[in-house]
């Protein structure tokens, strides 16, 4: 009998059972799941990341996030929830603009005023503070240097070794934002020389390869040199940073599970291996990951259900 065709899981979700539970009560405008679900969550920061993002996206088109506040207006997870929806909806406004087009500051201003009252309301909770961070990349001209460093000050120490907090940092500084290349690629290897033996943190750099990579494609470099963007991925620098960050964070953790606020940052090393030729971490990751899959990075460099069948035939990956 032939064997069933693999087929990618690309659960939005990423395996998060309770998670999927509680967003279908959005659709609905059901707001108690969310309560209960952020309630059981508690101060498991990976986890609640992970949540509140994917729960603010899909409260973003809705009124949920609001039902929710008006019924418990000194409920500390609906204020957060609030700010992260606030955070949502103004990258869907950026983004349905257009790259480069301005919007209101007005709605900047409000998400980050929602942010900064959630941060108040929970003092303990880093997430706030991720989206404040996030948010601040909409400003036309970011925000004062001081007032960055505070909120990142705010955030590290909360979560000093949080991957999604790093990472907005690192696309605030990215070339696409307020910063350059180079100050991204600094802010990440400086984060991932501190990490802890264990810590997601070295997969900054393989997010940064990616980031540089999206800022040719954008600004049209992509032509320039067909032979450069092609050795992007396979560069000595890039090799080497692969197979650091499979040492320092892979090699070192001590959990052998695979947390679905992980799945993403697995994804991206795997996506690297790949394109830097790294047989033996492309194989190992690829085995870790199974079946789940996120879209990105593989959307980056061609069709991601194409990309991560390709990549685990040619790995070798059974199962």
């Amino acid at each position: 009998m032939a064997r069933d065709r693999f087929a990618p899981d690309f659960d939005p979700d990423c395996g998060d059972a309770v998670l999927t539970n509680a967003t279908h009560d959005i659709v609905i405008g059901r707001w108690q799941g969310l309560r209960d679900l952020l309630r059981v969550t508690g101060a498991d920061w990976l986890a609640r990341g992970h949540r509140i993002r994917l729960l603010a996206q899909a409260c973003a088109s809705t009124s949920t996030a609001e039902s929710w506040l008006a019924a418990e207006p000194y409920s500390a997870d609906a204020l957060v929830l609030r700010a992260a929806t606030e955070t949502a909806r103004a990258f869907n406004l950026a983004i349905a603009a257009g790259r480069g087009v301005p919007i209101d500051p007005h709605r900047v201003d409000t998400a980050v005023t929602a942010c900064l009252q959630a941060a108040e309301a929970y003092l303990d909770d880093p997430t706030p503070w991720i989206s404040l961070i996030s948010v601040a990349r909409l400003y036309p001209a970011g925000v004062r240097r001081q007032e960055l460093a505070r909120w990142w000050d705010e955030l590290h120490r909360r979560d000093p070794y949080s991957v999604e907090g790093h990472l907005q940092v690192l696309h605030y500084y990215s070339a696409r934002w307020h910063g350059s290349h180079g100050l991204m690629y600094d802010f990440a290897r400086d984060a991932a020389g501190v990490a802890p033996q264990g810590s997601a943190l070295p997969v900054l750099l393989q997010y940064a390869r990616v980031e540089e990579y999206r800022y040719a494609l954008d600004a049209g470099h992509a032509g320039q040199s067909a032979v450069g963007l092609g050795q992007h991925w396979s560069h000595d620098g890039a090799v080497s940073d692969v197979r650091r960050t499979w040492q320092r964070w892979i090699i070192g953790r001590t959990d052998n599970g695979v947390a679905p606020g992980e799945l993403r940052d697995l994804n991206y090393l795997a996506h690297a291996a790949c394109h830097a030729g790294d047989k033996e971490v492309a194989g190992a990751v690829l085995r870790m990951l199974g079946p789940r899959a996120t879209r990105t990075p593989w959307s980056y460099t061609g069709d991601p259900e194409l990309q991560f069948v390709k990549w685990r035939k040619e790995m070798r990956v059974r199962g």
